[in-house]
């Protein structure tokens, strides 16, 4: 089993599964992470979708498939997200 709590590497915060639906992140289930994105604080960066199409796809639904890539690129991605719209949670 893995811990349901995501670190935040750009603000030094875990939150738990729980937490993040709450405060309104959709999840979107891959087999080593699970992706969360919260449509109200994205501020459009595109740093998903330039930095990692395979997984980030608007054209595409569902639009985000963390299967698409490693864990690795996924989450290293996710960490350069400004605005904190997308979170991650590691199963592996």
């Amino acid at each position: 089993m893995y811990a349901k709590e995501v670190f935040n590497m750009t603000e030094n915060q875990t939150f738990t599964e729980a937490q993040l639906l709450d405060q309104g992140y959709r999840k979107y289930t891959g087999e080593h992470v699970d992706v969360f994105f919260n449509t109200n604080l994205c501020q459009h960066s595109g740093n998903c979708v330039r930095g990692l199409a395979p997984v980030f796809d608007l054209q595409r639904k569902p639009w985000i498939l963390a299967d698409n890539a490693s864990s690795d690129a996924v989450t290293r991605i996710i960490n350069t997200c400004p605005s904190g719209a997308l979170r991650f949670i590691r199963k592996d």
